[in-house]
């Protein structure tokens, strides 16, 4: 971003989510970034979400609690913890403001004190933009977005953009759509409100009954 450039601010980033676009930056210290409108959409249909037998029993067995908005900014660190990574420290700070504002959620896999793995994204009338995710334990970041995507379900959401579909996400149920209908389902995302934290997470029974559902 050119020096004379107005400042973002996190009210100018949630207005270049609800037109479509959204920021990446070259490094976590590169200070300019760059607006991205994919030509090809990743997303996930919230009710296709594939849960495979190993993740159900990983699920079942696994000791994690599961938590929301407990602590933002480490989800956001870890997911930036990479060698090659697109959230730059200017990008992260924006994020966290947009949190504060109630504009931006994560979702949490714990074990014991430890964050083992999460998910998180920014939040417009029934769209959730999905950002990034990690893990630190096997199969963290699937249990995220198993237990993520049931409670958009349930909140009331409809629109769940990955932004690109990577061979990961396709296994889990993600499916690519056009620049076209991507921005349809976002107009029509953004004509009604949902709440993230409007009702409790789903419990893994629920989790389980909806791979049920839907094999």
């Amino acid at each position: 971003m050119p020096n004379d450039a107005p400042v973002l601010t996190p009210q100018m980033l949630l207005h270049a989510y609800q037109a479509g676009i959204f920021p990446m930056a070259e490094s976590r210290s590169d200070p300019e970034l760059f607006w991205v409108d994919p030509r090809r959409r990743g997303i996930f249909d919230l009710n296709r979400f594939h849960v495979s037998r190993t993740l159900a029993k990983r699920l079942r067995t696994a000791p994690w609690d599961i938590r929301t908005d407990t602590n933002f900014d480490a989800v956001v660190e870890a997911c930036a913890e990479r060698e090659d990574t697109w959230i730059s420290h200017d990008i992260a700070h924006l994020y966290s403001s947009l949190h504060k504002m109630g504009h931006a959620h994560s979702l949490e896999i714990w074990h014991g004190s430890e964050l083992v793995g999460g998910v998180y994204g920014v939040v417009s009338g029934t769209a959730f933009f999905g950002e990034s995710m990690f893990s630190r334990e096997p199969d963290a970041s699937k249990a995220a977005l198993a237990y993520l995507i049931a409670h958009l379900a349930n909140c009331g959401f409809s629109l769940f953009d990955t932004q690109f579909l990577t061979d990961h996400l396709a296994t889990l149920g993600a499916i690519e759509i056009s620049r076209a209908k991507y921005h349809a389902l976002l107009h029509d995302a953004l004509q009604n409100q949902a709440s993230f934290t409007r009702l409790p997470l789903p419990s893994l029974q629920d989790i389980l009954q909806r791979r049920t559902q839907t094999s």
